[in-house]
């Protein structure tokens, strides 16, 4: 039977401006247990702890809060939840949060609600990496089942760009008990969503809409949908197939009671297993088993002598380019083996994988042969990674495989045992079924493998390509397990190699190479590909063969980075090198209307369009900085006077503390050349007057993550419309246009980027 949550719970406290919810479990604590025992009573099987936003970056006292919230919610007499809601904070590359620090921050947490806890509930979640830092504290300082529900926009994305498909890879493979979403939109808009995360998702769902959108009424904040609406999609909802059903923002016990009444016969469903092979970044999934994808080889130092140099050297800048060379060119994976002698290799494949991800969206498959190296790098990875490699031998396995149950990953399991490797077909076929076998002891099924059939030079025996095809075609077609094949190993010691690449190529994708390891920069390798799934019937129209037929080979192609791409592929040395370049020949103000700008606009375009995501919205802000800095010093140096731009408030309202939306609003304007005065977080609405008079302020952004402090928001643009000419701009998760209007806001930004085109308009 489908098992219930409980509902909204800052919307039942009717907060005063300023209090903060958790600090209630001490010193109020009858309203905080009035509410759970109303839960209770109507029904709710599972009662959450009230300690969204407890956590050591926000309370001195955050295990004596966590302990006295388990504790209340512990009287019900019911199963308890301990809730682990977002940080408030973004983490690095894209904020100032480590990912370390955001681990210990919810470790501490776990620690201290562990004993009284049932579950634990890391809840309304927009960002993949910090999900992976709540689900690894949870899972490594208690045994208890692990919850994970995430918040998703109208568009089906993640405040960081990941769809479902990508987050279910993520968080199923990192281990977590029971899927699902809460808050932001309302049952009826949920809908859709669970539609989609039932087609990928192989563990329990559960869902917990918030009772419809928000609107102000008299000065209060009331949500549009009453209990007997929301039980009606809840009820469409639970027969999609669904373990568990409760309510979030704006729901109460009378929408918990009436949700109860009409699924309570509704048979609980535990979805069936789903096969995908799927490997992610933080927000682009790449799936194994359709068509045939490209894993870019060039990453690795064996024979390269340039990139050897650059390992040495620590010159993220070469890796990056040779990242960035091989997505324009095709690549759909990027393979990356950072493994010399002399350097230290764990901390260099970290590093490595820290600013490919900060710059490149694409999947990574994380190649070395040392373990260590390897279990630092799944730690810090964001996202579902390709893990090569295992292989046949013992040791191999029982390193390997702990490694990806823990963290997740596609593992790359080599056909080679104690033995070597075999000469025959079925020596290798046997050593991958006892890979497959072993995996599954493990708890890993075949859908997160890929068997590599070992690519033998033809030079040294004529059977070597007919042996590795027949693997491949074995495994694929009779086992249903992907492949994978470094393809180039074929030719060595040959002359012409890459005519006998590229035909040895054909021939597995021909029998079922799910991955070629190959050189994406290699035309003819790419032609090979594109030819295939055309011929295929894999290729609707023949379109992507049009496409690469008829396009400029530009990373092949080798052309002086400009000031614009650099910007907009988030280079930050390029960025500053170019702007430095530019400055010896080009006014400062030229730059900025003709190169930074322009680069701007066309990332925001992309944002605009669901084409490109916060995470490259911010990283190019940070090139764009970096070009900005070496404009302002050469300011400085010439003697110009600094001309600075029309001023901006950003501020969050009083009694609301949460301030990613507001900093990220920040960033942005100040790289569209606005200066921004920002007030911070939590700020008096006297204050934001004060300010904005003081400094001649025209507009004012104003932030609100809470529905308890909208009331704020709208006090705060009275007092500003009332002793003023500045008008305000708002914005946050809980707002809409109908919401903004009826608070008489001047304007309503959907993101960030709104906000930007709002002020540039505003001061044209």
């Amino acid at each position: 039977m489908i098992r219930y949550f409980d509902g909204g719970m800052g919307s039942m406290l009717n907060l005063k401006a300023g209090e903060l919810p958790e600090q209630l479990n001490i010193t109020e604590p009858e309203r905080v247990f009035a509410v759970h025992k109303a839960y209770a009573e109507a029904g709710a099987d599972i009662i959450t702890a009230n300690t969204f936003g407890a956590n050591p970056l926000k309370y001195e006292n955050c295990e004596e809060v966590v302990r006295a919230g388990i504790a209340l919610a512990k009287k019900t007499g019911k199963r308890v939840a301990l809730d682990l809601g977002p940080t408030g904070k973004l983490l690095k590359p894209l904020g100032d949060l480590s990912f370390d620090d955001c681990y210990s921050a919810y470790a501490e947490v776990v620690k201290a609600g562990r004993d009284g806890a049932d579950l634990v509930l890391i809840e309304t979640m927009g960002d993949t990496y910090e999900i992976k830092a709540a689900l690894l504290a949870a899972k490594e300082n208690c045994d208890l089942p692990v919850f994970v529900s995430m918040i998703f926009d109208d568009k089906g994305r993640l405040l960081t760009g990941a769809d479902v498909k990508t987050a279910v890879a993520v968080v199923e493979g990192l281990g977590a008990d029971v899927i699902g979403f809460n808050c932001g939109l309302g049952p009826k808009q949920m809908l859709p969503l669970v539609e989609e995360l039932l087609k990928y998702t192989s563990v329990p769902v559960m869902v917990n809409p918030n009772a419809g959108l928000p609107e102000s009424v008299n000065g209060e904040t009331v949500y549009n949908v009453e209990p007997e609406e929301f039980a009606f999609y809840m009820e469409k909802i639970a027969r999609l197939g669904v373990s568990y059903l409760g309510g979030c923002c704006g729901t109460t016990p009378a929408h918990i009671e009436k949700l109860i009444e009409k699924t309570k016969d509704i048979p609980a469903v535990i979805p069936s297993y789903k096969p995908y092979t799927v490997v992610t970044s933080s927000n682009e999934s790449v799936e194994l088993g359709k068509k045939s994808v490209v894993i870019g080889e060039r990453i690795n130092p064996t024979g390269k002598k340039l990139l050897k140099q650059a390992l040495r050297d620590g010159d993220m800048e070469y890796i990056l380019k040779e990242g960035l060379k091989q997505k324009e060119a095709g690549a759909h994976i990027l393979d990356v083996n950072v493994g010399l002698p002399e350097i230290d290799e764990a901390e260099m494949l970290t590093k490595a994988v820290y600013e490919l991800q900060s710059v490149i969206s694409s999947p990574l498959q994380l190649d070395s042969s040392d373990v260590n190296a390897m279990e630092k790098a799944l730690r810090i990875y964001n996202g579902k990674p390709m893990i090569n490699s295992v292989n046949g031998k013992e040791e191999s396995m029982r390193e390997i495989f702990p490694l990806a149950k823990k963290y997740g990953g596609v593992v790359v399991c080599l056909c080679l045992d104690e033995n070597g490797i075999p000469e025959t077909s079925w020596g290798r076929i046997k050593i991958a079924q006892k890979i497959i076998n072993t995996a599954r002891e493990y708890g890993i099924y075949k859908k997160d493998l890929a068997i590599d059939a070992l690519t033998l030079t033809i030079s040294t025996d004529n059977n070597n390509a007919v042996e590795t095809l027949k693997v491949v075609d074995y495994v694929k077609n009779t086992l249903g397990v992907n492949t994978v094949l470094g393809v180039s190993n074929i030719s060595f010691g040959l002359p012409n190699r890459e005519a006998i690449n590229t035909a040895f190529y054909t021939q597995a994708l021909s029998v079922g190479l799910s991955g070629g390891i190959i050189n994406p920069l290699s035309q003819n390798m790419m032609n090979a590909y594109y030819s295939y799934n055309a011929l295929a019937g894999l290729d609707d129209n023949c379109a992507e063969y049009i496409s690469s037929a008829v396009s400029v080979d530009v990373a092949v192609k080798e052309s002086k980075i400009s000031l614009l791409d650099a910007i907009v592929k988030g280079m930050k040395e390029d960025s500053a090198r170019c702007a430095k370049q530019l400055l010896e020949t080009t006014p400062a103000l030229d730059i900025i209307k003709e190169h930074i700008i322009p680069a701007l606009d066309k990332v925001g375009d992309g944002f605009e369009k669901n084409t490109l995501f916060l995470p490259q919205l911010l990283m190019s802000a940070d090139a764009a900085k970096s070009a900005f800095d070496e404009i302002k010093a050469h300011i400085t140096l010439s003697g110009t006077p600094q001309v600075k731009g029309e001023k901006v408030i950003v501020a969050t309202v009083e009694g609301d503390i949460h301030d990613i939306g507001k900093n990220i609003v920040k960033v942005l304007l100040q790289n569209y050349g606005f200066d921004v005065l920002d007030l911070g977080k939590d700020v008096k609405c006297e204050k934001v007057l004060s300010v904005a008079l003081e400094n001649n302020v025209k507009l004012v952004g104003l932030s609100a993550l809470m529905t308890t402090t909208v009331p704020n928001m709208e006090k705060t643009i009275k007092l500003l419309h009332e002793n003023s000419d500045a008008k305000a701009v708002v914005g946050g998760a809980v707002l809409t246009k109908s919401y903004a209007d009826m608070i008489n806001a001047d304007y309503y930004a959907k993101d960030a980027m709104e906000t930007v085109r709002i002020a540039q308009e505003f001061f044209k």
